[in-house]
């Protein structure tokens, strides 16, 4: 289905982007219209109170011993898979069913919930390998209409992608956010910031490598890169290999008159990208190596920081400590000063919005900053719409209009939100399709508890699971909202440190956070919907083709501390559930998309015509 007025672009539309923003910019399908008025439902009232449940990291795989929620001892989900069948399935949480490129995405938490409250497929993370020459006119326009027709909807609504266009069609360099730092190129240096990957959930390698490219044909003469290492969204040790192509990469700039080095790193964990002010020090780690030049590691260069921190420290590619590289008098090659531009590369947002607080917020007192430079920051994109953060960015945002909240907002539906702050902005900003604060303030209320800080998530498996679920029973029990949307952490977050005796620990916390809503549900006579947004704690190992768990060199099995390829649950029922309601059997590769609908149906509601197709149907008795 093409959008009103849309037609074939020419390569001068392309050129001259104006097919990008007449296409982002639309704010309604055809024969949508302008009305926010949902549809009644022909056979579910409304009136019921829904309790919507996301145990984030929680997949679907065979159980044995490096299956966390197998091992944990879950009475309340296990009766939930076994004692009403037609109410319980699984639901694809991976790849194209999230808007990934492949089937061997990973889904995160991020799309995941993007997904769940836009009821729709939006294009994510899109891994292509842009061209590092110049392009010809027929090349560029080729690639330009394939981004375009990727998107099932015909709008490209990612991040990712909006960088790939402005980089391919080299509009970034043309903007007001370029122009801005570029006024620092004569004399400053341009310092770039960011995690060094192709995990494609955060940043990308290419991207980064185009950046270097163009900046440097558009008038940077001095360039410093202070790199995040990943192990997260990729597997751990690539790290290094990710800095050989980066170093050969400044190499090439250095033969042509580019004085461009590494400056700085750490662990994305550990360093820099933090989010939901859930602990600064981490942010004030980052300022410390890449403001200030100064770090506990010194180094000659990054790839034998990497290397020497990863065998003499034990850790992993996430928690590297934070190194600077200097020069044969031990001087910091690359610290941030008066004058220079900076830019922070990842094309996401929530772990980008603290370091930009610190860089941009004149008025600061997260930590001691020390030495405060004046320089020209950008990021990427601006990162919080509502907080207009950061002022200045290379490559506009995209946002999912027309989500499920906001039409059930609009359709009387009060709503209750609560997650700890390490997940809070998933059941609320992801949610709403990449948007802060309230549809409605009369019609809503969002709840954060804040998260434990200072410590890794294995230390305090249980999290603030009980808290979310007390809060949640009492929004239930008071009857105030029609709607009350959780996420339950402790799967994923302590999953993500490969302690499997400490997963086991937080699966239970969160299928007895589980029980305590349920509970509550059954007082009020509501309607329960339990799901995940993405496997984690249900496979812990790195397995081989045949599926058995890897062994490194020394004979150990290799913990696995990424997402997984695996389905998710998604179970219904409570007493308000209508008679004679269960799953389609027409939709078996419903993903995570088509909770949305689902959701409305049990509101009373008909889903929007353009919305994925709602999971369940009502048999007549």
């Amino acid at each position: 289905m093409q959008p009103k007025g849309s037609s074939v672009p020419s390569k001068e539309e392309i050129y001259s982007h104006e097919i990008w923003i007449r296409f982002a910019n639309l704010k309604r399908f055809d024969g949508m219209g302008s009305s926010w008025k949902l549809e009644d439902h022909p056979k579910l009232p409304k009136g019921k109170t829904i309790a919507v449940v996301v145990l984030d990291g929680w997949g679907e795989a065979n159980p044995d011993q490096y299956n966390c929620i197998h091992v944990a001892q879950t009475p309340t989900m296990d009766s939930l898979k076994k004692g009403a069948p037609e109410r319980w399935r699984l639901v694809r949480a991976h790849g194209t069913a999230v808007g990934l490129p492949t089937e061997d995405d990973m889904g995160n938490s991020e799309v995941g919930h993007n997904a769940l409250g836009a009821g729709r497929i939006y294009a994510q993370g899109y891994k292509c390998i842009l061209p590092t020459v110049q392009l010809d006119t027929r090349t560029l326009q080729a690639f330009l209409v394939g981004l375009i027709n990727f998107d099932k909807n015909s709008l490209l609504k990612t991040s990712a992608k909006l960088v790939d266009l402005a980089l391919a069609s080299g509009k970034i360099y043309e903007g007001e956010g370029f122009k801005y730092i570029k006024e620092c190129f004569d004399k400053g240096t341009l310092h770039l910031i960011g995690l060094l990957s192709d995990g494609g959930v955060h940043s990308r390698l290419d991207q980064l490598q185009l950046l270097l490219k163009g900046s440097s044909e558009n008038g940077a003469k001095r360039i410093r890169v202070h790199i995040l290492t990943d192990g997260r969204d990729v597997l751990d040790g690539s790290s290094v290999g990710f800095v050989e192509t980066l170093e050969k990469d400044l190499a090439n700039l250095r033969e042509n008159g580019i004085d461009a080095q590494i400056a700085s790193g750490g662990g994305r964990m550990y360093v820099t990208m933090d989010r939901y002010e859930n602990d600064w020090g981490v942010v004030k780690r980052g300022w410390d190596a890449q403001v200030l030049g100064e770090a506990p590691h010194k180094f000659r260069n990054a790839l034998e920081a990497v290397k020497t921190l990863r065998q003499e420290h034990k850790t992993n590619d996430q928690y590297l400590p934070p190194f600077v590289i200097v020069d044969e008098n031990g001087k910091a090659v690359g610290p941030i000063v008066d004058g220079d531009a900076v830019v922070t590369f990842n094309f996401r947002a929530d772990r980008m919005v603290m370091i930009a607080k610190s860089l941009e917020y004149e008025n600061f007192d997260k930590f001691d900053r020390v030495r405060v430079p004046k320089i020209r920051y950008a990021g990427m994109l601006q990162y919080d719409g509502e907080l207009k953060l950061p002022s200045h960015y290379l490559v506009s945002p995209p946002e999912i209009e027309r989500t499920s909240g906001e039409y059930l907002v609009h359709n009387g539906i009060r709503t209750f939100a609560c997650s700890e702050t390490v997940k809070f902005g998933h059941v609320t900003f992801f949610w709403n399709g990449n948007r802060s604060g309230y549809f409605n303030p009369s019609m809503e209320e969002y709840v954060e508890i804040p998260s434990d800080s200072g410590i890794t998530f294995n230390v305090q498996p249980k999290m603030k699971a009980l808290e979310i679920a007390e809060k949640a029973r009492d929004a239930i029990l008071s009857r105030k909202f029609d709607q009350i949307r959780v996420n339950l952490p402790n799967g994923d977050m302590v999953g993500h440190t490969g302690d499997i005796e400490a997963t086991v620990v937080a699966c239970k916390a969160a299928d007895e956070a589980v029980k305590i809503i349920l509970d509550a549900i059954e007082q009020v006579g509501g309607i329960y919907v339990v799901t995940a947004d993405h496997g984690n704690a249900e496979d812990m190992v790195k397995r081989n083709k045949s599926g058995k768990p890897e062994l490194d060199k020394s004979g150990n099995i290799q913990i696995l501390t990424s997402h997984t390829l695996q389905p998710v649950p998604i179970a219904i029922g409570g007493p308000g559930l209508a008679a004679g309601v269960r799953y389609r059997k027409d939709v078996p590769d419903g993903g995570l998309a088509n909770v949305a609908a689902t959701v409305m149906n049990l509101h009373g509601f008909v889903a929007p015509s353009d919305y994925e197709t709602t999971l369940i149907e009502v048999v007549d008795n």
